[in-house]
């Protein structure tokens, strides 16, 4: 059974994605420098999880597998500093090991430093061992302990690479965001500003100023998403945590998505909505996509296309529920649908389908979860998770 060790040890390996990963270069020639420091033929550096030692990079003999209870690192490798053996067989920890006994190897002398990454995590070692009896100076025993740390160099600097790759990735996905999720405040602050234009000055004042007020309102709310998103990429996608009114972010929302709530003769229902924790910003960018999805494919073969909102307390988390009357979404489909560009329903609906990818990501940040049923009237009821205000 995994200890709490284990588990913390597990998730810090699979940060380095080393495990079944073709071998790298900069390993395997740390490897061979070990070798050669030590005046020994072989070397390898050692990961082991809560079940298995996996050798990532080896010479002298081919990189392979074995049980962590046949592993002899695994005696060691969490104790601080390094192991020098010069016999296997006179030392406790190692004499029936089957790499000493014979029965895999019949290793003599033994050294090893361990891997500990920044966070203090022991993952594995870096060690090197002959079939004869063995020693190292003072000065190879160094070397060998700082070739380990350069190991564990090599595997963050391969990690933040990685790391770096997906943010690249992310930036231009959260632009992708950014744009969609301002096209509908854009949409609404040019319709008002249009039925300013066309309300003759004198006799329709009232009308024109209401529509310049609305529009001044998506305005302001436009730019702050932008400084807001900014800020929230800008710190790498910290929430900013606080009481949130989900009853006026809809309304708020529902005021961006005029035009198209409009244009569809759609009819928005929106039960009473509670307040949750989370930040402001991303939520109203989650209910605007969901709204704005749900409008999109709303159905008009019963009279007017609805769409209902609704919330559920489930003890420490609200449900809250989008639904449509469109045709909805198969069970087969309802994965696909949470992937980057795929879209549900007819091809010929326009938009990219970026909305619930981009829900996906703001559901789970905070900490909930995101999924779709049948609606009661027969479409599709997406539904989200959120904290209770606490």
């Amino acid at each position: 059974m995994s200890t709490a060790a284990d588990i913390v040890r597990r998730e810090a390996i699979a940060e380095y994605a080393l495990i079944g990963a073709p071998p790298e270069p900069d390993l395997q020639g740390l490897v061979d420098l070990a070798a050669t420091v030590c005046g020994v033929p072989t070397a390898v550096i050692n990961i082991i999880d809560d079940r298995a030692q996996h050798q990532i990079a080896a010479i002298g003999f081919e990189p392979s597998v074995c049980s962590r209870e046949d592993s002899m690192c695994n005696a060691v490798f969490q104790e601080p500093g390094h192991v020098v053996v010069p016999d296997a067989r006179e030392d406790a920890r190692f004499r029936d090991n089957p790499f000493v006994t014979g029965d895999i190897a019949s290793i003599r002398f033994y050294a090893s430093s361990p891997l500990i990454t920044p966070k203090g995590v022991p993952i594995g070692t870096l060690c090197v061992f002959d079939d004869v009896v063995g020693d190292l100076s003072e000065q190879r025993s160094r070397s060998l302990a700082l070739l380990a740390h350069q190991v564990v160099d090599v595997l963050e600097l391969r990690r933040m690479t990685r790391e770096l790759s997906r943010s690249n990735a992310q930036l231009a996905e959260f632009a992708g965001q950014v744009s969609h999720d301002l096209r509908n405040p854009l949409t609404a602050l040019r319709g008002f500003l249009e039925l300013a234009a066309d309300s003759p000055e004198l006799a329709d004042a009232p009308t024109a100023s209401g529509a310049l007020a609305r529009a001044e309102g998506a305005a302001e709310r436009m730019s702050a998403m932008v400084e807001d998103l900014l800020d929230y990429a800008r710190v790498g996608g910290s929430l900013r945590r606080s009481r949130v009114d989900l009853g006026a972010v809809v309304a708020d929302a529902l005021d961006d998505l005029d035009a198209s709530v409009a244009a569809a003769g759609a009819v928005v229902e929106v039960e009473p909505l509670p307040h949750v924790t989370g930040d402001a910003t991303l939520l109203r960018a989650l209910m605007q996509n969901l709204l704005a999805n749900a409008v999109k494919f709303a159905g008009a073969e019963r009279g007017r296309p609805r769409v209902s909102v609704r919330a559920h307390d489930v003890g420490s988390s609200w449900r809250i529920a989008v639904d449509d009357d469109g045709p909805g979404i198969p069970p087969h489909e309802r994965e696909r649908v949470f992937g980057l560009l795929a879209r549900g329903g007819s091809g010929d609906v326009e938009g990219s389908g970026i909305g619930l990818s981009t829900c996906r990501r703001i559901v789970e940040a905070h900490g909930g979860s995101i999924g779709i049923d049948d609606a009661a009237a027969g479409g599709a009821s997406v539904w989200v998770l959120l904290p209770a205000d606490g």
